[in-house]
């Protein structure tokens, strides 16, 4: 006796609850693209959708608060929206969403890979890969510190905080020295933010130890806020700068990942 099951083609009923779920997307993309509220009848021209349709999906998008529709007969998108969108924020995890990136970065340079976050003056690395690569291993042990002008991930949250705040650190601080290589000057560091300003990435040069270097670019949120900072870390004989677009483009990837959208270019 055969065994073989031949599946049952799905029901009308299926595929009109499919239909109907496509429509509704197409309706909240339009939406979406949109910042002023949409008439009934453009809603319909722009998603290809008869005006009565549209209307009857649009009544029970009205209905559960994805969509809000005016006096006038015009709609936007709906308060329920930004209340999902919160929930799915709140549950992203920095740590989680970077990892696999992060891993990527390591496979294709084989060197440690740091994610780091700002703690007052400090930079404390929350994640991280080894390199196995070679006998020497290059670590940020996970929950280190390091002074944010030491340290690549650091410039660039130096560099964000502005010229007074970054006086303001240098006279908290006093810029004290982790190695002989170690920024100690005002005026030399403020020079070093500026070429980090410029070129969107920052360096570590046996700056926190002497004999490792590192390659760092910024993660931010969907706020555009800087978050963290993704560093490759090498030991110096083994550095090679050609590899910051690399780590530039990760944390980009691990940015929109976040919800980040770049402002477009002029």
């Amino acid at each position: 006796m055969s065994t073989n099951k031949t599946e049952s083609p799905p029901s009308t009923e299926a595929k009109t609850s499919i239909q109907v779920i496509e429509r509704m997307m197409k309706l909240l993309d339009v939406l979406a693209q949109h910042a002023d509220p949409v008439p009934l009848k453009q809603l319909a021209l722009e998603t290809g959708l008869h005006p009565s349709t549209a209307h009857r999906i649009l009544g029970a998008m009205t209905h559960s608060g994805f969509v809000e529709r005016s006096d006038a007969g015009i709609y936007r998108l709906g308060i329920r929206l930004l209340e999902l969108g919160s929930i799915v924020k709140s549950r992203i995890s920095l740590r989680e969403t970077a990892m696999p990136y992060m891993l990527k970065l390591h496979a294709a340079t084989g060197e440690s890979v740091n994610l780091g976050v700002r703690a007052g003056d400090e930079i404390v690395y929350v994640e991280r890969t080894s390199s196995g690569r070679a006998s020497v291993r290059v670590v940020h042990i996970v929950g280190a510190r390091a002074p944010l002008h030491t340290t690549a991930t650091g410039k660039l949250f130096l560099v964000e905080d502005g010229l007074e705040r970054i006086r303001d650190y240098a006279r908290r601080t006093g810029l004290p020295a982790s190695t002989p290589a170690s920024i100690t000057a005002l005026p030399a560091l403020e020079k070093e933010l500026e070429r980090v300003r410029r070129h969107g990435v920052a360096f570590d040069l046996d700056e926190v130890e002497a004999g490792v270097r590192c390659i760092a670019a910024g993660i931010r949120d969907d706020d555009g806020e800087l978050i963290a900072g993704l560093s490759l870390s090498t030991p110096s004989e083994r550095f090679n700068p050609d590899w910051a677009p690399l780590v530039r483009e990760t944390a980009d990837e691990i940015s929109r990942a976040l919800g980040y959208l770049a402002p477009k270019a002029a």
